[in-house]
């Protein structure tokens, strides 16, 4: 369908790959969500939300595929916000999973940022992009004319470049602490049984995937509707589903309700054992 002077799909949205996503992501999102309420993860609230996106946001492109060339706006409307803006519900958890590896290793002297202050800054700056991407999504999904296509384009880009620019701070600040905890850790660093170095890998890993998704919609905006990546719908899988996909498996594989309750587990079990010390004292051997 085109509206006005602006066509909704460059190409022709597969049945096939579609299905495909939402089935990925719908399973995906199911394994997460038993995690979130056995283990009572709430701060990955936001990460829950992003598989929900995904999900609801690939069936959007189901119903699509099926009206070729008459597509409805609706389903069009839904995929291109949902899936535009369910990275940054990724990215706000792990802003926050940072903030409680800081609070676990007790590593806020080795933090340029306490961690108190890094959930806040990077989730409210977070929130800011999504609501940027958000609202240029939403110009551009319902765009009639070409001004009104590019207003939309320029919004979302503002938005990516404001949450890449963070984003790589973020990384920085995880790198330096990293490195100040492996040159120097705390006590509780040291002894905790909290595997923190092996999961702030974890949190590189998908720091890189969410940020090479979010370059790649910057260039795909940049270039238009005539650029190769809005011409092209396998891109979208690729750099945008698939990497999506990646990281929500690596944080079902390293999930960090596992990590943070053998941390309470852990603590837990120490103060029973000091308890029991000054309850039932050992008996004092007699001298003769």
């Amino acid at each position: 369908m085109v509206v006005g002077e602006y066509r909704l799909y460059h190409y022709a949205p597969s049945l096939v790959a579609a299905i495909a996503a939402t089935a990925c992501f719908g399973l995906i999102t199911t394994c997460h969500l038993i995690h979130y309420f056995a283990q009572r993860t709430w701060f990955f609230t936001p990460f829950i939300l992003g598989g929900i996106f995904e999900t609801i946001g690939y069936l959007g492109r189901i119903i699509n595929s099926q009206q070729t060339p008459n597509w409805t706006t609706a389903p069009y409307i839904m995929q291109e916000l949902l899936l535009l803006i369910a990275p940054s519900s990724f990215t706000a958890s792990i802003y926050m999973i940072l903030g409680r590896i800081i609070r676990v290793t007790k590593g806020d002297s080795r933090s340029l940022i306490p961690a108190r202050s890094v959930t806040r800054i990077f989730v409210i700056v977070d929130v800011v992009a999504f609501l940027a991407q958000a609202g240029g999504g939403g110009i551009l999904a319902q765009a009639t004319t070409t001004s009104r296509q590019h207003l939309g384009n320029g919004i979302i880009i503002g938005g990516l470049l404001v949450q890449i620019i963070f984003f790589a701070l973020f990384i920085l600040v995880s790198v330096i602490f990293h490195l100040r905890m492996r040159r120097d850790p705390t006590r509780r660093g040291r002894k905790t049984h909290v595997k923190w170095h092996r999961f702030l890998i974890v949190l590189y890993i998908t720091n890189v995937l969410i940020l090479t998704r979010c370059v790649f919609r910057v260039i795909e905006f940049a270039q238009g509707t005539n650029g190769t990546l809005q011409s092209h719908e396998i891109w979208l899988y690729i750099f945008d589903g698939l990497l999506m996909f990646l990281v929500m498996i690596i944080l079902l594989i390293y999930h960090p309700s596992r990590l943070l309750t053998t941390a309470k587990v852990r603590d837990t079990s120490q103060i029973r054992r000091r308890r029991k010390r000054r309850t039932h004292p050992s008996p004092r051997r007699r001298e003769y």
